[in-house]
């Protein structure tokens, strides 16, 4: 049986974490990174360090599966 393909697109947006309490935490790297950042006000720009946690939805479901060896 072959071995599962990580989609690459999700495994840069997104990272796997473990926690104790709630098993498996999710977190999306903010959007618009990319490409010249001075023009965004002060506040956007701090909030742009930071990773933001999903909750569990089907969307949180189907990232998981679609990184199988990020566990």
């Amino acid at each position: 049986m072959p071995k599962i393909k990580t989609r690459k697109n999700i495994s840069k947006r997104f990272q796997i974490k473990k926690s104790k309490k709630k098993g498996v935490r999710v977190l999306k790297r903010t959007d618009g990174q990319d490409h010249f950042n001075s023009r965004e006000s002060g506040n956007t720009k701090r909030n742009k360090r930071r990773d933001n946690t999903m909750k569990k939805t089907g969307t949180h479901n189907t990232i998981l599966r679609a990184m199988p060896y990020a566990k």
